[in-house]
């Protein structure tokens, strides 16, 4: 008999990075006045929900958003830096407008051709995807038939959920990006992945949510309509 264990994806809360728009991969930032109230919110929406197990990537922004979760579910923390962000290498700290002068073939895959995206002096997005998804499994692997909540990434959600949904790692680039504490489910079940909620944040009201206030969410979200 088959067993499903499901996972409970939540994006960390709004961070500094996110607000002021510099690259924040391994920088070790933390959330905002907004994101504490987002991750207040998010952890109020999976109150009700059945969580046997939290995971979170080890950085502060992360920590701090599962720690409103585990309050609320009365449940530990296990740390693990193999959920962390993409390494950002040399474009860590710095402004998001300064990265196509500074590294424009970097930043021109990073725009187009994400699957094939190597960061300067830090992780290719190949072997991202591979940490991230070799701990998953690594976690489903111990915890079988129960619910996993996983707070981790921006990208590192939607490196994942290329993977989840099926698709060829070229098609990363239809891979929307998901706001700050949204929530994505999946079950796993017979060793493949079914997507139940995908970058769900309707537990934020409008003006709560981040990058769909910001101007470049704005403008990717016209080219992404457009494909």
């Amino acid at each position: 008999m088959a067993i499903k264990t499901r996972i409970i994806f939540v994006r960390h809360a709004e961070a500094e990075g996110n607000v002021d728009r510099i690259f924040h991969g391994w920088t070790d930032s933390v959330i905002t006045k907004k994101g504490h109230i987002q991750a207040e919110r998010v952890a109020e929406r999976l109150k009700s929900m059945n969580i046997d197990v939290i995971y979170s990537s080890s950085l502060k922004r992360t920590l701090q958003t599962a720690q409103y979760i585990a309050d609320i579910k009365n449940l530990p923390i296990i740390r693990t830096d193999k959920l962390k962000e993409i390494n950002g290498g040399k474009w860590e700290g710095k402004e998001w407008h300064e990265l196509p002068k500074l590294w424009p073939d970097a930043y021109e895959s990073w725009e187009n051709r994400p699957h094939d995206h190597k960061m300067p002096g830090g992780e290719s997005m190949i072997d991202f995807q591979k940490r991230l998804l070799d701990e998953v499994m690594y976690i489903i692997k111990n915890n079988k038939g129960k619910d996993i909540c996983i707070v981790t990434h921006g990208t590192a959600l939607r490196a994942m959920m290329c993977y989840f949904r099926g698709c060829a790692f070229e098609e990363l680039i239809n891979i929307k990006w998901f706001d700050n504490t949204s929530v994505s489910i999946l079950d796993y079940e017979d060793n493949k992945f079914s997507v139940v909620l995908e970058g769900d944040v309707s537990h934020l009201d409008k003006e709560l949510c981040t990058i769909l206030n910001q101007q470049w969410w704005n403008e990717y979200n016209e080219r992404f309509q457009k494909k």
